[in-house]
């Protein structure tokens, strides 16, 4: 079961309470209460470590009763998850557990959107970086329960050789034998070109991204693959021609959007007291 760093929880919850819940201070120390989270939206689940996290960081006492599990498909008005303990502590973790979950079920909701896309043919959709700053991990996983796969997490774990490294380097050979002598992490490189794809093949490299690439220069540059070398798809790619571009043969698809393009979720908490 996956974690939630308890200084990044910490810091979402000093966001929100600040000096203190002044309104929840009318509320006796003593006062115990019920809670129950109903999602309004049709959904997939994530989220239940960090919005657990928040509600025991302000008190362990606080018990949690989840009625479905990370990666469950939810239809409107499921009932999530139930909550007893102090009425306090209650309210006052109730906007940032929800806002967690909200947002994390937002992108495991997206994520199985496209890999249902995709279902059938042999290719993986991937996410990328374009996370909200402070969710990566969190995201990251939200993408898996969703059904997609993860790119690299950071900066520190892959190697993506995109324009600007390639302008830098030299070239596409001279980048790619670069980042081998630096490090054995996975190397990929990203062409906008038919020409730069060929120069890619050459230099060999994990994997090569094409770039905004047509439908048939993709289906050209699968064609000119006669290594083992993996081929990714990204730029412009939405739910209306994944699947088309899916069934050319490549091997991943990344897609900024199950991270970026996200709506939350409408969930509810409602509070009765004992």
């Amino acid at each position: 079961m996956i974690q939630a760093h308890s200084d990044e929880i910490l810091a979402f919850l000093k966001e929100d309470i600040g000096s203190g819940d002044i309104t929840a201070s009318i509320l006796a120390d003593s006062q115990q209460a019920q809670a129950t989270v109903i999602t309004r939206d049709n959904m997939v689940l994530c989220g239940q470590a960090w919005f657990d996290a928040v509600f025991t960081t302000l008190n362990t006492g606080i018990r949690i009763d989840w009625q479905v599990e990370d990666g469950t498909y939810c239809p409107e008005n499921t009932v999530l998850c139930k909550l007893q303990g102090s009425a306090k502590n209650l309210l006052t973790g109730e906007r940032t557990a929800l806002n967690l979950l909200q947002t994390l079920s937002a992108t495991a909701t997206i994520a199985k959107r496209y890999a249902d896309a995709v279902s059938g043919t042999a290719c993986k959709v991937l996410d990328t970086r374009k996370t909200i700053p402070g969710l990566r991990n969190a995201q990251k996983y939200a993408v898996r329960c969703g059904g997609c796969v993860n790119h690299r997490t950071g900066l520190y774990d892959g190697v993506l050789i995109k324009e600007n490294h390639i302008m830098a380097a030299g070239s596409i050979a001279l980048a790619i034998r670069a980042a081998r002598k630096i490090s054995d992490v996975p190397v990929v490189v990203e062409v906008e070109s038919l020409d730069e794809y060929q120069q890619a093949l050459a230099a060999k490299p994990d994997r090569i991204m094409l770039d905004n690439f047509s439908l048939a220069n993709i289906k050209t540059a699968i064609s000119l693959n006669k290594t083992t070398i993996k081929l990714e798809a990204s730029g412009d790619i939405t739910l209306d021609n994944i699947r088309e571009i899916a069934k050319t043969g490549v091997d991943f698809i990344s897609i900024g959007a199950l991270t970026k393009h996200i709506s939350a979720i409408n969930l509810s908490m409602r509070i009765t007291m004992e």
